[in-house]
């Protein structure tokens, strides 16, 4: 019922005013050094994150601005990393509100400053392979984005294997809580200029183009489903490239690169089922079991009802906050 509501609903939501609940990356630690980026139109200062214009999302897989964000611009500084650094990439509002969202994807490519330094270099003609996604928890009852927005950074290794240069690192949460609907989904890219050091000799198997690399139908831009709590989720973009870190994307079990894939979500102990004996003798029945059983039987029930009683508030709060985040955070 409930992705019926917001079908129907989130058109007209998509028109109601916004409480500036947008974001950006205000900062991102390289092995333990921290680099601050710049409020957005304000007069910028050194800085390896590339400062965009404006707060609000990216609409549309064929926008230009898919790349880096809304007008970004060349940064000024490019700065040292190794291969297997962690860059941790830190979300919030000028203002200093959190993050507003919780629903949706956080993905990250690479793309080599091939033609010049990356503080002069046009990323409308980068060639970008994916090192990290990041989807749905494991038990699929809420999204890796949700750390964001209780103030968590997100934390992304570097290839080992990766050549020394130049490189883009494009660092992008989509936002999907209003993507019931065709084009609903909001774009945040961000790049960081960074300078890998090293000998390796590792090259990207395959590359795409921002834009070009998304359409507005595929299965994890639009998703009817996306707040089916069951649902499988397939990331957009290429798979992760075989340069990725081994520990890439792993904690998403909950979604998929490819749209053929499925996933399984691991099943616990089934309830219900009398165990077999291994003997002919069956046990004997007593007033006082009969009793214990019916005990017993009584607390499945309780149990049982306590449990659909707590499906169903979850089902509503679930709804609240899809209404909230469309009121507010659109």
């Amino acid at each position: 019922m409930l992705p019926h509501l917001l079908l129907v609903l989130s058109p007209i939501l998509a028109f109601l005013p916004s409480a500036a609940a947008h974001g950006i990356v205000t900062k991102v630690v390289i092995d333990g050094t921290t680099y601050t980026g710049n409020v957005p139109n304000a007069q910028p200062t050194d800085s390896p994150i590339r400062q965009i214009a404006d707060i609000g999302p990216v609409k549309g897989a064929n926008n230009p601005y898919l790349n880096c964000g809304l007008a970004a611009q060349l940064a000024t500084m490019v700065v040292p990393a190794n291969p297997g650094s962690v860059i941790q990439f830190f979300w919030g509002n000028p203002g200093g509100q959190n993050w507003p969202h919780n629903t949706g994807p956080i993905m990250t490519y690479m793309a080599a400053c091939d033609t010049s330094t990356c503080d002069k270099f046009n990323g409308s003609t980068a060639k970008w392979f994916k090192i990290d996604q990041l989807g749905k928890k494991p038990d699929g009852s809420a999204w890796y984005q949700k750390d964001v927005m209780n103030e968590q950074p997100i934390a992304v290794t570097l290839p080992t294997q990766v050549a020394p240069g130049g490189y883009l690192v494009r660092h992008e949460i989509i936002a999907l809580h209003l993507a019931v609907t065709l084009g609903g989904a909001e774009f945040y890219p961000s790049c960081t200029q960074i300078l890998v050091g090293g000998s390796q000799t590792g090259t990207p198997d395959q590359t795409v183009s921002f834009p070009g690399a998304y359409n507005d139908n595929d299965p994890g831009i639009y998703d009817p489903n996306v707040y089916d709590d069951t649902a499988a989720y397939t990331f957009p973009g290429p798979p992760l490239s075989n340069l990725a870190s081994a520990s890439s994307g792993t904690p998403s079990d909950a979604g998929s690169s490819s749209p053929a894939a499925t996933a399984t979500k691991g099943s616990g102990t089934t309830k219900g089922n009398k165990p077999t004996s291994t003997s002919g003798a069956q046990p004997t029945s007593s007033p006082s079991s009969s009793k214990v059983i019916c005990r017993l039987n009584k607390r499945g029930t309780s149990l049982t009802r306590r449990a659909m009683g707590i499906a169903q508030h979850k089902h509503r709060v679930g709804f609240m906050r899809a209404i909230r985040d469309a009121f507010y955070y659109s």
